[in-house]
């Protein structure tokens, strides 16, 4: 499997509201970080479907190499 893209090296804080569906970017390449706009079409990536438990802030993964996609766990630290 390819890499992916890097867009940021820290988490994008989004207002989810309870019971959306949101689609995360998991190849780095989509205009609408952290959010899929169709631009991992011909690569082997698929964006990830995250619903909303409550009304809250989270972070999602802007590095793209978090181990709890599509929620930052930290791994931004490591990178080079």
């Amino acid at each position: 499997m390819s890499q992916p893209e890097i867009p940021q090296k820290a988490p994008y804080a989004v207002a989810v509201t309870a019971g959306k569906k949101y689609f995360w970017c998991s190849c780095g390449r989509s205009e609408k970080q952290p959010f899929c706009d169709g631009s991992h079409q011909g690569t082997d990536f698929t964006p990830q479907t995250y619903t909303a438990e409550a009304d809250r802030t989270m972070y999602f993964c802007g590095c793209k190499h978090t181990q709890k996609s599509p929620l930052c766990d930290g791994s931004h630290n490591a990178l080079s």
